[in-house]
Formats: C-alpha cells, structure tokens, sequence
C-alpha cells in the first residue's frame, strides 16, 4: 500500500475525533449481557424460577433456529481476530496498545461494545439447555485460531469498505432472529437479538461514514477500493468456521439462514445497493478513468449478483433438499 493512504487516516484524525468517536456509548451508560439474563444474587427459588423459564421458552423455537443462533454467536466470539484485522492497518495501528490516536481509540471501544454479544448469546444458549456448549466452544477456539484474510493488505480503504458491510450484515442477522424469537414466543431473547442488533447499526453507520468520508477527500482510490472488495465477493467474517466434524460447516450453517430467511442471497444484494445508494456512488463525478470504471462496475454489481443466485436457487431446486447433521444441536438433522 502506498503511504498516502495512511497520510489521509493521519489527515483526518481530528474529523475522528468529532464524527466517529462520539458513536462509542459511555461504559456506565451501556447494556450489559446480566441485564437480560436470570439473576445470580436472587433466592435460589427466584434464580431456577427464571432458568426455567427461560429453558421452557426455548422449547417452543425451533432447531433450525439454534443452528443459526449459534452461528451468529460463534461469529461474535472470533471478536479477537477482527481487532488484530483491524490493527493491521496503515494508518490506524495501534502499535503501543494504548495509543490515544482516535483510530486506536474506536478500535478498542469498538471491541469493548462488540464483546458484549458474544458474551450474552453464549450465557443465554448455555442455560437454554438446548446447545452441546462443548461442540460450540471448539467450534469457537477452531474459527480464532484459524484467523481471517479478507484481504486487506493493510488498506485502511479497504478495512473499511469491508465494515460498511459486516456491520450492515450483521444487523440484519441479528434483527432477523430477533424477529423469529419474537413470533415463537421469546420476547426477551427476541429483545437480547434485537439489542444486539441496534449496536450493529450504530456500528454500521461509523464506518459507512468513514469510507462516504473517504470517498470526499480521496475518491478515486477509494472507489477503487469498494470496486476491489465487490469483485472479491465480500468474504463472511466466519468463513472458516470448523467444529472438528464438519469441514463444510459454514455452507452448511449459512444455507439454514438462506432457508430461514434469516441472512438471504437478497439480503447481500440489498446490501450492496443500500451502499451504493447511500454513498451516491452513481452521481460521483470528475473520477479518472480508472476510478469511472470501477464506479460502472460498482453500480452494476448488485444486479449481477441477483442474477447470478437466481441460477443458484434454480440449481438448489433440482437437487432437493438436503438433511445436515449439526454438531451445536447434538447431532441432530435440519435442513438446508
């Protein structure tokens, strides 16, 4: 990478400070995973009261929905890989660990938000009593030891394109199983998601300000970025999930969300289209002629992409359904 691109994250540390650190909420002003969860410091009858309450809910969602909302958490738990992501860079590094550069400071807030999701999904599933805790675990310690290359090469340009749409993804994930909670009878899991979820979209709406950012002060480089990151076909953040069974575990986990209506083919083109929109990447003018074609390859992407999973579905179809074996739910069989 050359060093302009760190040079514009250096410029635009104080534009940071104003527009990027306040999205980061107060410790004392923040949720926190004991705030939905059964009360430790209640009488013994009250504490079990609530276990059990919480467990009978369960009862009444389905497997296939465990299989996504384990998914999501495991997600959620490779929380060290994208910090280390992130602090890979130029520009943003946070090379003391303790560096007061307004890009290592939303780095750590940001994780220190992110790691409460985690946190509350693992606790609310290990009292469901419906998920081999055990298998989820491994399944955790495989993915952060795995690591992730999304392909950055230390681009912050293309760190951030990236974000824009993890975190809009993950919004969407999470609200959607908000949803189904909601209609099975869970409200509070259906509250625990949809909190999630909120975080996610405030998340979100950093990091799509800093690309719309970069996209003013640097826009041929940085629509060649967003260009690079859609031709790649953005890689999900939990690609190489493994569970020690099943080495195709991740297909098999995201074609239940696909079933489920819970993270969609659609979903990643409206995504896609979202951005491009809110980034008014199709009225951008004065780009050279690189940066034009990328901006007419951008534009198009989404169409392609529907295009290409109509193909896809059709494929699916004649080949029927399949039944998986998910090591998360003790082995039993779903369909994907």
């Amino acid at each position: 990478m050359s060093p302009d691109k760190a040079k514009v994250f250096k410029s635009l540390e104080s534009w940071a400070t104003q527009s990027i650190l306040p999205l980061l909420k107060p410790v004392d002003q923040s949720w926190q995973p004991q705030d939905f969860l059964p009360d430790p410091t209640k009488s013994d009858e009250e504490f079990f009261d609530e276990v059990r309450a919480m467990q009978a809910r369960a009862t009444e969602l389905l497997d296939e929905y465990f299989v996504v909302l384990v998914g999501d958490m495991i997600t959620e738990e490779a929380l060290p890989t994208y910090q280390t992501a992130m602090n890979s860079l130029d520009g943003m590094k946070d090379n003391t660990g303790v560096s007061s550069s307004p890009w290592a400071r939303w780095s750590r807030g940001w994780t220190a938000e992110e790691n409460r999701h985690g946190d509350l999904l693992s606790s609310n599933m290990y009292l469901s009593g419906k998920v081999d805790m055990v298998m989820v675990e491994r399944t955790i310690q495989y993915l952060i030891g795995a690591g992730m290359d999304a392909g950055f090469n230390s681009s912050p340009y293309l760190g951030h394109v990236y974000a824009s749409f993890q975190e809009r993804a993950t919004f969407v994930s999470h609200g959607n199983t908000a949803r189904l909670a909601k209609n099975s009878g869970d409200p509070l899991l259906a509250r625990m998601c949809g909190t999630i979820a909120a975080d996610e979209k405030r998340h979100e709406i950093a990091y799509v300000k800093v690309t719309e950012k970069l996209l003013e002060v640097d826009p041929n480089n940085a629509m060649l970025a967003i260009e690079e990151m859609m031709r790649r076909k953005i890689t999900m953040l939990a690609f190489l999930m493994y569970d020690g069974c099943d080495p195709k575990l991740f297909h098999h986990f995201s074609a239940v969300a696909q079933r489920l209506g819970v993270y969609t083919a659609d979903d990643y083109a409206d995504i896609l289209e979202f951005l491009t929109r809110r980034w008014k990447l199709e009225k951008m003018e004065g780009l050279n002629a690189e940066a034009r074609w990328a901006q007419d390859y951008v534009c198009g992407f989404a169409t392609r992409i529907r295009k290409m999973q109509e193909g896809a579905d059709e494929r699916a179809r004649k080949m029927g359904p399949l039944s998986v074996k998910f090591s998360w739910i003790f082995n039993k069989e779903v369909l994907v």
